[in-house]
C-alpha cells in the first residue's frame, strides 16, 4: 500500500526545512559572538551579583489599598 507520506516531495520538504533552521541558527550564534555585543552581554551576565535590585523588592506593596492587612482575600 502507498502511504500519502511516503511521497518524495516530503523528504525534500524535511530536508530544504532542516537546511533553513541550521543557517538560521548559526545566524544567530554569529550574530551573538561579534565583538560590540561583548560589553552588552558583560554587563548583562554581572547582573546577578548586584547588591540592589533594579526592579520592585518582593514583599513592597507600594500602592495596595491601606486597610488591607496582607490577609487571604
Amino acid at each position: 500500500m502507498n502511504h500519502p507520506m511516503m511521497n518524495p516531495f516530503w523528504g525534500h520538504l524535511t530536508g530544504i526545512v532542516t537546511v533553513v533552521l541550521m543557517l538560521v541558527f548559526i545566524g544567530i550564534w554569529i550574530w551573538a559572538w561579534r565583538k560590540r555585543h561583548r560589553s552588552t552581554f558583560k554587563r548583562m551576565s554581572e547582573l546577578p551579583m548586584e547588591d540592589k535590585p533594579e526592579g520592585p523588592v518582593p514583599g513592597n506593596r507600594t500602592g495596595a489599598d491601606k486597610n488591607d492587612k496582607g490577609g487571604q482575600p
